[in-house]
């Protein structure tokens, strides 16, 4: 799975000011990143707001994002969710051809054991024609999986090839890197925690703010991946101001203030998320514009 290596980007879903999906500025979102040298797309993820996509909705975002691209990058969809049987029915029913993998989230709010996780991604296994990224998210969800259990659907399952690792743990990804199958890949979950994961062994990142900041973002991740220290650290250290600023009020809706900056998106979120106040917005414009500056 070479082409789920280097920097992906887990892309928004843009909305106009009554809350439809603005599929103009989803296709500049789209080329934006392509252009600035991402290595591929992944499509109704967390960041997307799928949560509160239609059905409709959703397959319009899956079109757009699968014209716009046109076969440049790799694509990856999410497919997920808190309810097994929803998911290994929607894996019998999405058309996947246009995809190279699906992002699987480890289930939420349920909180199940790390057995009820593991008989969860066996079922997925069983029924996915393509192959798994498990996504550990425990901020999100409210339950870890533990390296032991990652390690296990990794040498079990054939087809489950990757994890998006958001714990935040270096110690669990360390652990997962050590046992894990020589062909699995750790996929760092967590823009502030990328570089240290791909120094350490990692295949790269799902990133947020590398949708946003591709040809910075992409360059510190290919830095870390040729083992370029310095220069990769001289990189997030100008970009962790911008890292934590989109998270300060929750994603998307900071990374949607650099769009907004960059005139490519509006702000907009649905709720239950409120768009960034005006003082949070001032200050990733302030970042992304003195960002521009040092880049010329």
């Amino acid at each position: 799975m070479d082409n789920l290596r280097g920097t992906g980007v887990a892309l928004i879903t843009p909305f106009n000011e009554d809350f439809s999906v603005d599929v103009a500025g989803l296709q500049r979102v789209v080329e934006h990143s392509i252009s600035g040298g991402v290595d591929y797309l992944v499509v109704l993820g967390t960041t997307a707001e799928t949560a509160t996509l239609t059905a409709d909705e959703k397959e319009l975002v899956i079109q757009t994002i699968v014209k716009t691209n046109a076969g440049r990058l790799p694509l990856v969809l999410g497919v997920g969710g808190n309810n097994t049987m929803q998911v290994v029915a929607d894996l019998n029913t999405i058309d996947l051809s246009e995809f190279v993998a699906i992002l699987s989230v480890s289930p939420y709010y349920n909180k199940p054991t790390q057995e009820g996780i593991y008989q969860h991604f066996k079922a997925i296994s069983n029924a996915s024609p393509k192959p798994i990224i498990i996504y550990n998210v425990p901020g999100r969800t409210g339950s870890n999986i533990a390296a032991a259990t990652t390690l296990r659907l990794a040498h079990d399952f054939e087809n489950i090839v990757a994890i998006k690792e958001a714990c935040g743990d270096m110690n669990q990804i360390g652990e997962i890197l050590k046992g894990k199958p020589s062909d699995f890949l750790v996929i760092s979950g967590d823009d502030i925690t990328a570089l240290p994961t791909v120094l350490a062994g990692g295949a790269g990142v799902i990133s947020v703010i590398g949708q946003g900041l591709p040809g910075e973002f992409s360059k510190l991740i290919n830095l870390g991946m040729k083992n370029e220290v310095g220069e990769a650290y001289e990189i997030q250290h100008r970009l962790e101001e911008g890292i934590n600023l989109i998270f300060e009020e929750g994603n998307p809706s900071g990374i949607k203030c650099i769009f907004e900056t960059l005139e490519l998106s509006k702000a907009y979120v649905r709720l239950p998320l409120v768009e960034a106040t005006p003082n949070l917005k001032s200050k990733i414009s302030q970042f992304v514009n003195s960002l521009s500056k040092v880049s010329a």
